[in-house]
This record gives C-alpha cells, sequence and structure tokens, in this order.
C-alpha cells in the first residue's frame, strides 16, 4: 500500500477515534505519559532513608477539591544554613523515592532539596494525572517552599518531563534564581515524531503536549539546559532546540558517555563548574 494512502487512512481512523472517544483517547494519553506508581526503581529507596517526609495541602483551584501531595526534603550539607534550595520535579512512572540519588547528587553540589510526587504518584493524592494537574502541583510545591524557606535563595529543577514541568513553573513565576532542567524536550509530539513510527500523523490528537518550547523564552531567570549524549530516550537535539528558544543568561551542556538517566552522575564536575558559571554560584 502506497505511504500516503497508508497515512489518509490512519488519519481518518484516528479521527473518527477522536470523534468517538476524546475523552478515552485523552486518559490513555494521561496514562501512557506519566505511567503513575506508587512504586520505586530498583534500590533507591532506601537513599531516602533518613530524609524528611513533607505534605503540602491545598486546594485545586481547577476543581475546587482539596488536593495533598507528598515530598522529601533533604537539607544542604551541615554549617549551610543560607544554602541554596532547589525544587525538584521528577519525570515519569516512579514515585519520588526513585529520586533519592539524584537528590543526594545534588546535596553534594551544595544544594538542599526538596522534591514532591504529583497526584497519581506514591502518597500524593490519588487521581491520573493530566498537564494541568502536574503544572498546578508544581506551582503548589513552590509556593510551599517560599513559605517555609524565605531567605534562601531558590531553584528549580526538571528531569526528563519534570522538565517540561519545571519551564512551566519558570515561566510563570518571578522569584526564582536559576532554572535547571536535564533530559527533557520541545513538546510531546516532537518526541513522538522522533519515534521509529513517527511518520503517523498522530501529532494534532495529543493532548498532553508539554509545549516547553512555547514558554522558555519566558524565563527571567537563567537557564542551564543538561543532556546526555548517549540519551536513547530523547534526542539531544530536541534539548538543544529548547536552548536556542531560551533567551537572558543560559547555557547548554552536554554531557559525553550520559544516558538519559546518569547525566547528573556521569557529569557531576560538569555541573558544578556550569552551575559556578550560570549561577554564579560559590
Amino acid at each position: 500500500m502506497p505511504r500516503r494512502l497508508l497515512q489518509a487512512i490512519l488519519a481518518a481512523c484516528l479521527a473518527a477515534a477522536t470523534l468517538l472517544g476524546c475523552a478515552t483517547l485523552d486518559e490513555k494519553q494521561r496514562e501512557w505519559i506519566f505511567q503513575p506508581s506508587d512504586r520505586s526503581w530498583g534500590g533507591s529507596a532506601h537513599l531516602a532513608e533518613g530524609m524528611d517526609e513533607v505534605w503540602i495541602d491545598f486546594t485545586s483551584r481547577a476543581s475546587g477539591d482539596p488536593a495533598r501531595l507528598h515530598g522529601l526534603f533533604l537539607d544542604a550539607p551541615a554549617g549551610r544554613a543560607d544554602a541554596p534550595v532547589v525544587l525538584y520535579l521528577h519525570g515519569a512512572r516512579w514515585n519520588v523515592a526513585s529520586s533519592a540519588g539524584r537528590m543526594r547528587r545534588l546535596q553534594d553540589l551544595g544544594f538542599a532539596v526538596l522534591a514532591i510526587d504529583y497526584r497519581g504518584f506514591g502518597k500524593s493524592s490519588k487521581l491520573l494525572p493530566s498537564e494541568q494537574t502536574a503544572y498546578e502541583d508544581a506551582r503548589a510545591a513552590w509556593a510551599w517552599l517560599a513559605r517555609q524557606q524565605p531567605q534562601r535563595p531558590r531553584y528549580i529543577f526538571g528531569h526528563s518531563l519534570g522538565g517540561a514541568i519545571a519551564i512551566d513553573l519558570a515561566a510563570a513565576v518571578a522569584d526564582e534564581r536559576g532554572t535547571i532542567v536535564e533530559g527533557t524536550f520541545t513538546s510531546i509530539p516532537d518526541v513522538a515524531a522522533t519515534f521509529k513510527w513517527g511518520w503517523l500523523p498522530v501529532g494534532p490528537l495529543i493532548t498532553q503536549r508539554f509545549a516547553s518550547i512555547d514558554k522558555v523564552a519566558r524565563i527571567g531567570s537563567p537557564l542551564l539546559v543538561v543532556h546526555g549524549s548517549d540519551d536513547s530516550l530523547i534526542r539531544s537535539e530536541l534539548a538543544q532546540r529548547l536552548y536556542e528558544a531560551a533567551r537572558g543568561t543560559k547555557r547548554f551542556l552536554l554531557v559525553e558517555g550520559a544516558t538519559h538517566h546518569s547525566a547528573l552522575s556521569v557529569g557531576a564536575e560538569q555541573y558544578r563548574d556550569a552551575m559556578r558559571e550560570v549561577f554564579s554560584l560559590q
């Protein structure tokens, strides 16, 4: 069958499916993109031992329902009461305890760290997360952090899907000192287009778009974009495009040999140098 004819048939089928089941299509996308879980990855849970549990209660502006986020807080190294604090926004699939190793690496770089589970993950309120609920959760955590740590300079860090959430937050607030994203992308449709079936005309049907490329220029703080050269999930050219769309003080750091999950460990010294340069950290 000629490719163009196949594309036309698939487009017609997808359009019909959309008309018949928009809600179902949206729910499936939310399940596929977030893969929400109360489980931690591998043996990462033990790395969370000794961290303080945090509970953040707020009322959802979208639904009016009470909401609760669970998080972990790791203070800065001893003697650094004035150390910067970072809000860590994780990616898909695993709960916040899976980020414990990355939290400890950020602590090694001189930060105190608050990491949260979005609603639908871990011990946070139960629901099927969406792009909008994740954005709302990040803003609630940021407001809580500002109340709890008003004297400390505050930063935003997002990994993978969390990078898109971090960019939305940084574009919406004005009191962050800097924003760091790692292993992230321009938009979900752009990611889909890089897959082997990316020629399929699914872009218009994606409801959870996470279009960071449309927001990154609105970030008012210095921006550090990090990617692993061996990232097989998110292509580094998407991060490069995101970086190019940003304005103001910015830096792109490609960590040679790093995968989607290892840039913070493989490139620890590069991270440290880049943060000193971009954020003027000591």
